[in-house]
């Protein structure tokens, strides 16, 4: 048996982050958003404009980067589940240490881009950040634990 690639563990990753997204997606249209009545967040689209030379000039294109970049996230916490299978780190454990080393990261590097202000976040701003991104994180490890890297 042998031991897979750096690059087919990310790739693998990057595909449950795909999955992991779309499952989060579902449970905030279905679920979140209706309860909350929350609108839909346009973050990853003013996260993707302050790291790129990007500034769409419609709402739709606007639109179209914020699912761009939503979906982008998504495979980065996708690679960071499946370089902590890697690194031996499964199911729970894998998922538990993931986000609390993701989590934190995801909110400073919004903050450091003057997009998340979570000094000025109620409880149900908190409870929905921190859930609508665990389900996310638990789907890409479902996904990419079952399916695209099994244990032998």
């Amino acid at each position: 048996m042998r031991t897979p690639t750096v690059l087919a563990t990310l790739a693998r990753g990057v595909g449950a982050g795909l999955a992991g997204t779309a499952v989060m997606t579902a449970f905030q249209r279905l679920v979140e958003q209706p309860i909350t009545r929350r609108p839909d967040s346009l973050a990853p689209a003013e996260i993707a404009e302050a790291l790129l030379p990007v500034h769409p000039s419609t709402p739709a294109a606007r639109s179209r980067l914020n699912w761009v970049a939503h979906f982008g996230f998504g495979t980065v916490w996708g690679a960071g589940h499946a370089l902590a299978s890697g690194a031996g780190l499964r199911g729970q454990r894998a998922v538990h240490v993931v986000f609390a080393l993701g989590y934190p990261a995801d909110v400073l590097v919004a903050m450091a881009l003057g997009v998340y202000h979570p000094s000025r976040w109620s409880r149900q701003d908190w409870v929905v950040d921190v859930l609508d991104k665990y389900v996310a994180l638990q789907a890409t490890a479902f996904v990419h634990d079952r399916f695209l890297a099994p244990r032998r």
